[in-house]
This record gives C-alpha cells, sequence and structure tokens, in this order.
C-alpha cells in the first residue's frame, strides 16, 4: 500500500491524519515543526500528497511532489472524498464567508436538516463523519487543490484584492476563488459581478430583515437566502434565521459598553474591503478607529478615502503603522504601537456615545497568531477599562 503523506499540522492536519489512519493508510505527517519539511525522501512511495490550508504551495516538497507525478490535494478535497453521501453548499469570497456559512448552517437547522457546518470556519471537512448535507467555508488556499469537489450550490460573495502576499497578482486569486464553481450544479453569484448563476444584492427583497447590522451583513443575508431556496429550503425556515442569527465572534461584535461607550471587535477584518464595511456600518455613529497589524501587500488610500468626518481618531498599530500614517496624511492619527496602548488611548479619547472600533485591515501576525487571539486580547484589554 503506498503512503499518503500530509504536509501541515494544526487542526486540519489533526484530523485529515486521524481520518486516513482509520482508513487503514499508511500516513506521514510532515511540518516544519517535526524538522523532515525538506527532507524529500518522505515522498518515496507515497501514493497522494495532501497539503493543509495553510501549506505554502510553492514549498520544495509540493514542487517535488507535482515533478513525481504524485496527486495532490487539499484537506478540503480529501474530505470531500470521505462523504460521498453528502451533498455540499460551499461559500466563498473575500469577505463575509464565516459569517454566510454560520448563517446557512441555522437555517438548515431551521428547516430541520441534518447538517455539518465545516471548513475554513474552523471546523476541519475531514473531522465530519456523516451529514446528509455540508455547508463548506471555502478559502481561495483550499480550493487551490479540489479536484472532484462538486457543491449542489456553490457561493461566491465577492471578490475584492486579498492574500497578495501569497498570490503573484489579483486574477491568481481570483483565479483560486472562482474554482468553487467548477462541478457546481447551482451558481449562487453577485449581481453586477457579469458570472452566470443566481443573482443577489443587498437590495434583493428578503423572507425577514436580518438582525445582523451593516448593509454587508444585509448582503450576506441576501446570498444565503438565494443559496438555501436553490437547495429547496422553504422561506418560513430562512425567515426564522433571520431573525435569531446574531453572527459569530470577531466580526462587528459588540464586546462592552463601559461608561456609554460601545467596544466593538471587528478583528476578522483583515483587509480594507473588510474595514470598509465596518466604517460603513458605523457611517452615522462617532467613532474612534483602531487601524494596523501585519502587512498583506494591499493600497491603503480607499481606505483613508473611505474614512468618514464621523471618526473622531484613528490609532495606527503593528508593522503597518507607518503605511497606515502616509496614507492616512492630514488625517488626525496615533502611532500607538500595541493594540494595549490604542486601546488606552482611545478609551480616554472616546466619550460617552462614541464607538471604538477594533477593524484593523490588517492581518495579525505581527503581534499575535491570528485574528482570533487579537480579538480576544480586545476584549480582554477592554475588560479592564474602569
Amino acid at each position: 500500500m503506498k503512503a499518503v503523506v500530509y504536509y501541515g499540522l494544526g487542526k486540519s492536519g489533526e484530523a485529515a491524519a486521524a481520518r486516513l489512519a482509520e482508513r487503514g493508510d499508511d500516513v506521514v505527517l510532515v511540518d516544519r515543526a517535526l524538522g523532515n519539511e525538506d527532507d524529500l525522501a518522505v515522498l518515496d512511495g507515497a501514493g497522494l500528497f495532501v497539503k493543509s490550508p495553510g501549506a505554502p504551495p510553492d514549498a520544495p516538497i509540493v514542487r517535488a511532489a507535482r515533478e513525481r507525478g504524485i496527486p495532490v490535494w487539499s484537506e478540503i478535497e480529501l474530505g470531500y472524498t470521505l462523504l460521498p453521501e453528502s451533498r455540499f453548499v460551499g461559500v466563498t469570497g473575500t469577505n463575509g464567508k464565516t459569517t454566510t456559512t454560520a448563517l446557512l448552517g441555522e437555517i438548515f437547522r431551521a428547516a430541520g436538516r441534518d447538517v455539518a457546518v465545516a471548513g475554513n470556519i474552523g471546523v476541519p471537512l475531514t473531522s465530519i463523519r456523516a451529514a446528509d448535507w455540508v455547508v463548506c467555508e471555502l478559502s481561495s488556499f483550499q480550493l487551490e487543490d479540489v479536484h472532484a469537489l462538486a457543491c449542489e450550490v456553490a457561493v461566491l460573495l465577492n471578490l475584492e484584492p486579498d492574500h497578495l502576499d501569497r498570490y503573484p497578482s489579483y486574477a491568481a486569486y481570483r483565479d483560486a476563488k472562482l474554482r468553487i464553481f467548477e462541478r457546481a450544479r447551482a451558481k449562487v453569484v453577485p449581481r453586477g459581478l457579469a458570472l452566470d448563476g443566481i443573482e443577489f444584492s443587498a437590495d434583493d427583497p428578503l423572507p425577514a430583515e436580518p438582525l445582523l447590522r451593516g448593509a454587508h451583513n444585509r448582503e450576506n443575508a441576501a446570498a444565503a437566502t438565494a443559496a438555501a431556496r436553490a437547495a429547496g429550503i422553504a422561506d418560513e425556515a430562512i425567515a426564522a434565521a433571520l431573525l435569531t442569527f446574531a453572527g459569530v465572534p470577531h466580526r462587528l461584535e459588540l464586546v462592552a459598553e463601559r461608561g456609554g461607550v460601545r467596544y466593538v471587535n471587528d478583528s476578522k477584518a483583515t483587509n480594507v474591503a473588510a474595514a470598509r464595511r465596518a466604517l460603513a456600518a458605523y457611517a452615522d455613529e462617532p467613532v474612534q478607529l483602531i487601524l494596523g497589524g501585519s502587512l498583506k501587500g494591499e493600497d491603503f488610500a480607499p481606505l483613508a478615502a473611505s474614512i468618514g468626518p464621523n471618526v473622531r481618531t484613528v490609532h495606527l498599530i503593528g508593522a503597518a503603522a507607518p503605511q497606515l500614517a502616509a496614507a492616512l496624511e492630514a488625517r488626525e492619527h496615533h502611532v500607538d504601537g500595541t493594540l494595549a496602548h490604542a486601546v488606552e488611548h482611545a478609551a480616554a479619547l472616546a466619550r460617552p456615545g462614541e464607538v471604538v472600533l477594533l477593524s484593523p485591515a490588517c492581518a495579525s501576525y505581527d503581534q499575535f497568531t491570528g485574528f482570533e487571539q487579537r480579538g480576544d486580547e480586545f476584549r480582554r484589554l477592554v475588560r479592564t477599562i474602569r
């Protein structure tokens, strides 16, 4: 029996290795932490190479596997092949994926469907043992190496420049996203994007108005509604979920109110487009804005243009602070450096009725392990405010 090489540890790697072992496969784990990332001898006798989403696609071991003719799969592809009886709803896009995926899960449950929610939302697809339906959040990284994945319903929410630190061009990033439509039975696409499929927009009439705040979340709700209808779910179940779904952590999450000041955690806004949506959601309220983190190759000029007069001050943190400061030019801003200093400074300046909004427009890997840790730290810091 030929071995399966799995590249990358973490939750996806652990789940995939466990499923492969259950199936009786000989599994070889490869990771930098194991010290064997550059050992091409692990490919000897391999019949399949599977990689975690975060594994670099151009790593020498990945290139070597391709050159040897070893099939290279993403963890999503492996998970799909392990669930031959399940029907899939796939959700991708630059922003809004997790919210829309979680909302679709609630809609399916309201309709009494047997559903699992997995993928980039934080639950490895290979950890799912059985479900009639799987609603799967799919990042561009996860879609790079799918070959058989066929969604019953495939949803594209939007396309904005992102991950330009990984992809050579926006076109390459876009092409990875659009792989979700390969072999899809029904396609749900944004109106005006010049793609064939069932169109949606934030202006669509819905079975009920969503509980979530912001025009971007109404657009997410419209996409979820179109996808649920394509899967045969009645409007009554869709309405029930829209009226009760309160969102997911780190996305415009109201974490506390202190002295009449509201503190909002939007740590998942890891790109300019997401931060602009957050600014639009709070355009009618005075805001103390926290921006910054690690760079992803984006232009900050569109972000600066979206900062309206309601934004009282901007607090800059992380490696991106110099570039953000240059983009902001004459706008009042403070280079606070760390999230702790930014929260303390913003809290000192904020007045009752104002909002302290963490919507960084950047990744988090300069000071945190991910957007979740950054958001959790924001929550912790807010709790210390007197």
